[in-house]
């Protein structure tokens, strides 16, 4: 799971939310109608996508008499902290966000509905790749609508790459030439930082995990710790060195995801590790310039963190309930042209149109039409995303480790040290973290 708001991997930049009174599941009495719950309403703070969902709903329920839809809009979406406790107490909406990282525990505690038999209501669910819709079942049976999959690359800005004489159209495609790169924009003068990299918050321990992975390292094998190895000496190494000897990664530990992102949106900051729709939010919420950014595929490119979520819905939905909610996941998500996917609106209201931060349904007809309406009414340069688009159909990708979250906390302390000290001994720092590691493991 990503240390963040998961809401910045969506295109249409909604902002998602996950709880509601489970009470409002219930159908109403009257007619025989239905009303369901539903995440993913935009804040008030986002008044023209909360505009846009409000018109989908009234759309909805025109095409589909006697359903309601009532809207949550708590932020964020999926909060870690809160989320357990409240599908354990049944307060989730009818239809919920789930992300890949809880897929297995949600469906082994039966907190989601077995939408096997219903998966036709969302017309082209076939269409979702196979490996993305293998994530959500279970024994044979189908327990969620995938709606994003995302693959990790490497965010630069191709005026810094200008500036320092790289060439932005030939990106680095491994860690060595990362390094190269990053002292040479480094080089430009106070404040330049070659490579941004975090140092705390579960998202250095995150960012480890991507590195290792790229390597073609692991992170947990047979349930133990599996990063006590050349690939995990080689992440923090090349770390090591870039902030002593090359003096290319900055003085700053970063900690909170935003951080590298307004780091990156001022414009001094030369490359990050990211899902693509980091430059959405660059650009969107942070104000970066659009013609900036581009996107390369992860360096080395032995593999790549994956991430994605689904939509679940109520064990204690009713049938009608429930052909009503794969209705409405059907036209808000999963319909070229409509609900998140109607690029011509996001364009209209001003959103930043044209990364492709979502692969869910691969090179299918369903994902076939949605990247072409996406490059139609692109707002942002998609030529300059190209070099992720050819490396992310080829790489393995990778899930995040058993225990993550944990994980990524013992492993802040490997990646904050090398960061903080130009001495700090590499073979005992992940002697270490190993060593707490296996005991989160081993706790089950």
């Amino acid at each position: 799971m990503k240390p963040r708001n998961l809401a910045i991997l969506l295109t249409s930049a909604l902002v998602l939310s996950a709880t509601a009174c489970s009470s409002d599941t219930k159908s109403s009495a009257a007619g025989g109608d239905v009303t369901i719950t539903v995440a993913c309403q935009p804040a008030k703070t986002a008044p023209k996508q909360r505009e846009a969902w409000n018109d989908d709903v009234a759309a909805f329920e025109k095409a589909h008499p006697g359903v309601s839809v009532k809207s949550t809009d708590q932020q964020p979406c999926f909060d870690p902290k809160t989320f357990a406790a409240k599908l354990a107490g049944g307060q989730m909406e009818t239809v919920f966000l789930v992300p890949v990282t809880n897929y297995a525990d949600v469906i082994s505690k039966k907190q989601a509905k077995d939408i096997t038999s219903v998966t036709g209501r969302v017309k082209n669910f076939g269409d979702i790749k196979q490996d993305v819709r293998d994530m959500v079942t279970k024994d044979g049976k189908a327990y969620g609508v995938p709606n994003v999959s995302y693959s990790v690359g490497l965010i630069y800005n191709r005026k810094l790459f200008k500036d320092a004489g790289l060439d932005p159209n030939s990106p680095p495609r491994t860690w060595a030439e990362v390094s190269a790169a990053a002292k040479k924009i480094a080089g430009l003068g106070d404040g330049y930082v070659g490579y941004g990299e975090y140092g705390g918050g579960n998202v250095g321990g995150w960012h480890f995990a991507q590195s290792i992975f790229s390597r073609g390292g692991e992170m947990v094998t047979d349930g133990k710790a599996a990063f006590n190895s050349t690939e995990g000496k080689a992440v923090l190494q090349n770390l090591q060195d870039m902030r002593w000897k090359d003096d290319s990664v900055g003085n700053r530990v970063l900690i909170g995801w935003e951080t590298l992102m307004q780091q990156m949106a001022a414009g001094k900051t030369g490359m990050m590790l990211g899902a693509p729709d980091v430059v959405t939010d660059v650009v969107q919420k942070f104000g970066g310039k659009p013609d900036d950014y581009g996107i390369a595929g992860i360096p080395d490119g032995k593999a790549s963190l994956t991430g994605g979520e689904a939509y679940m819905i109520d064990p204690k939905a009713n049938p009608a309930e429930t052909k009503a909610a794969m209705d409405w996941i059907d036209f808000q998500f999963n319909t070229p042209g409509k609900g998140r996917h109607d690029y011509a609106r996001g364009k209209a209201n001003g959103e930043a149109v044209g990364v492709p931060n979502n692969d869910y349904m691969g090179d299918s007809a369903t994902g076939q039409k949605i990247n072409a309406d996406r490059a139609a009414n692109a707002v942002l340069p998609v030529d300059y995303y190209q070099p992720y688009m050819d490396t992310s159909k080829r790489i393995e990708l990778k899930l995040e480790p058993e225990k993550a979250q944990e994980l990524y906390a013992v492993l802040d302390v490997p990646m904050s040290a090398v960061l903080t000290r130009k001495n700090a001994d590499i073979d005992k720092l992940l002697a270490d973290a190993e060593s707490k590691a296996n005991g989160i493991l081993a706790r089950g």
